[in-house]
């Protein structure tokens, strides 16, 4: 594949993927026309792409990063709704969750079964007031910011002191054997599954989208030093099955 341009001040999570778009200026209308024309397909394909990391492990995550009843918390790149629903179901009110996301197809799809305030907007300019949530989460859209910097600075930004970040991704095994296996699994299975039954050559096509930005993407010492230089303090990255990534950091108190 070929993959080039010039590096931002702060990293990008991967570098430009010619393949998809032609410059780093075209990831987001590219990235946002994807997500809007295969919304409706989401949530069917989701299962085969997650590898059965499901409700159960979301919640879960949500708890160790210190999700707690009478905390507010932002979802930005709330996609269907998925991260947003266990925090709803921690949190025990729905005001209490805000969902983000720049595709309007994915938030008409969260619309329907979520009755909780949704913005569209982007993660490096996210149009809420400073120090305004104890929690802030992202679920496996981390690869598609254009810059780590500008985002993590945002979200230190919205946070109140003490606020703590969870950032869900899945990330590239380190073993030869595990990365054959997810780049077969992933790049190769779950594609033509997603065009066979999730909705077509769109469906397909993003989640071949998916597996590209997870094989390019910067390793996790990369993302802890950018949050680190964001102003974030106990930075750390959980790793389950080789795949499944949960970056845990907070704003100082």
């Amino acid at each position: 594949m070929s993959r080039g341009g010039p590096a931002a001040a702060y990293p990008a999570p991967h570098p430009t993927l010619t393949e998809y778009y032609k410059s780093a200026e075209d990831r987001d209308g590219f990235v946002r026309t994807l997500f809007d024309q295969a919304a409706g397909s989401y949530d069917r394909i989701n299962t085969a792409f997650s590898l059965g990391s499901g409700a159960w492990y979301r919640r879960r995550a949500l708890l160790q990063a210190g999700l707690r009843p009478g905390q507010r918390m932002l979802d930005v790149a709330i996609g269907t709704g998925l991260v947003a629903r266990e925090g709803m179901r921690i949190l025990g009110r729905p005001g209490a969750v805000t969902g983000l996301d720049l595709s309007e197809g994915m938030l008409a799809e969260a619309r329907r079964s979520l009755a909780i305030p949704l913005i569209r907007g982007r993660a490096e300019a996210l149009p809420v007031a400073d120090a305004s949530f104890d929690f802030l989460s992202m679920g496996y859209a981390l690869r598609h910011v254009p810059d780590l910097g500008a985002a993590f600075a945002e979200y230190r930004r919205v946070l109140r002191p003490g606020g703590r970040l969870l950032l869900l991704e899945i990330g590239r095994p380190e073993g030869s054997l595990a990365y054959r296996a997810a780049r077969f699994y992933l790049g190769r299975v779950v594609p033509v599954l997603s065009r066979w039954f999730g909705g077509g050559a769109r469906a397909g096509l993003m989640m071949q989208y998916y597996w590209d930005t997870i094989d390019a993407c910067v390793p996790p010492a990369t993302i802890l030093e950018a949050l680190t230089a964001a102003g974030f303090t106990e930075a750390s990255c959980d790793t389950q099955l080789g795949l499944f990534r949960a970056y845990r950091a907070e704003r100082p108190a």
